[in-house]
């Protein structure tokens, strides 16, 4: 019988490990707590040896037919005359803030997932409530009240998985900057460039273009209060209403684009390091082992580069245990490159007063320096970096086969 895992997560980790499994001849089972595929979401990018797996996975052409269009990063004042440009690059591996490869997570996820549905049991409005790792076989015990008995169970949930105590109890590290991703209506004066307006008291608008006739906003603040994440909707529009009240530019088009029910998520950032990333037969992938930061944290590529090297290592090793500790031994570099985003850095990049985002401007466009670095590790400047030639992929058997 063909070996069988169960992954929980359908985002971008878990459907890109069913592809990747499903392509090396192992049956998958996917659930997912929330009732439907999420098409929400924002940017994400593909960089550095990410690309290399989307071009082995055979699905690099689709997302670039669904590429955002963004042609690059822009510093704007609040009367919109830009600061400092930052255009796209073509085709090489130093990737500015844009990626040459951008795109909505909810497309990447949709491109995943079409590709593994003919042949991958995808079960949403379902969670893990339940694990028997017996040694030779896991059972999962699912809130539908059926189990399913297998031979590996992947947790790819993401930052906050409900599932990763499973594997290890690690607290995730909340670096008290605040995101508010709402979809709105596409002006006739947006464009094809990320502006990113500054305000005092480290606050910030983004508005970025998609490929499907809209405009995603982002509001952003830093904050000591904790828990904001955790208000209804009524509660989150009330705090960014009296954060923003006083900000010009877009932030007031977005403000009134929610309060008429726009589509918003609202998040914190936060980023994890597991010390030890399976136990049993039970693993982690993705963001629920590796988070540099939910923000500037190249997650996406570590996604991809993680699905196909935790793919690979089942296809080749001898029994699943090993495989997983060379999967962790082998992804453990793709992490380290991996930018290093931490609260002073986003302090940094986004200043309290008038004079330091004089200073910002100043210094965005001038690669030496060390504002200029700390805003560039942030907004995702070098993360192509990330493998490419300095670490390059494991080749593994059947990694470049097509599926149907």
């Amino acid at each position: 019988m063909a070996p069988h895992a169960v992954i929980s997560g359908a985002g971008i980790a878990g459907p890109a490990l069913a592809h990747e499994l499903g392509a090396r001849g192992w049956n998958t089972t996917v659930v997912e707590r929330y009732p439907a595929r999420r098409d929400e979401g924002q940017n994400v990018d593909v960089r550095g040896a990410a690309r290399e797996v989307a071009r082995r996975m055979g699905i690099d052409d689709a997302i670039r037919a669904a590429n955002t269009g963004e042609i690059g990063t822009r510093f704007v004042k609040s009367d919109g005359t830009a600061a400092a440009s930052f255009p796209v690059t073509s085709r090489g591996e130093n990737d500015g803030p844009t990626a040459e490869l951008e795109i909505l997570r909810g497309e990447l996820s949709r491109i995943l997932v079409e590709r593994t549905t003919a042949d991958t049991d995808y079960r949403f409005d379902t969670q893990i409530t339940a694990v028997d790792d017996r040694g030779d076989r896991v059972d999962v015990a699912l809130s539908d009240g059926t189990s399913v008995d297998a031979d590996l169970l992947v947790i790819a949930e993401g930052l906050h998985s409900r599932s990763r105590r499973f594997v290890t109890p690690v607290e995730v590290n909340d670096l008290g900057m605040y995101f508010a991703y709402a979809t709105v209506a596409r002006s006739e004066h947006d464009d094809l460039w990320w502006n990113w307006q500054h305000a005092t008291g480290s606050r910030s608008v983004h508005l970025r273009p998609d490929n499907l006739g809209t405009t995603r906003a982002i509001l952003t603040f830093l904050s000591d209060v904790r828990g904001f994440e955790d208000l209804d909707r009524a509660g989150q529009l009330t705090i960014l209403r009296r954060t923003f009240a006083d900000v010009g530019g877009a932030a007031q088009r977005v403000l009134a684009e929610l309060d008429n029910g726009a589509p918003m998520y609202f998040s914190v950032a936060g980023q994890l390091r597991s010390p030890t990333w399976s136990k049993g037969r039970v693993a982690l992938l993705g963001d629920a082992a590796f988070c540099n930061a939910t923000f500037g944290g190249a997650g996406t590529s570590l996604a991809l580069i993680g699905a196909y090297i935790l793919a690979g290592e089942l296809s080749t090793a001898d029994d699943t245990i090993a495989a997983l500790q060379s999967y962790q031994h082998r992804m453990r570099p793709f992490t380290a490159a991996a930018p290093r985003v931490r609260a002073e850095v986003l302090r940094l990049a986004n200043p309290r007063t008038r004079a330091g985002i004089r200073l910002l401007h100043s210094a965005v466009g001038v690669a030496a320096g060390p504002v200029g670095k700390a805003v560039s590790a942030v907004t995702g400047r070098g993360l192509a970096a990330i493998g490419g030639d300095t670490l390059p992929l494991p080749d593994y058997p059947d990694a470049t086969r097509p599926r149907p």
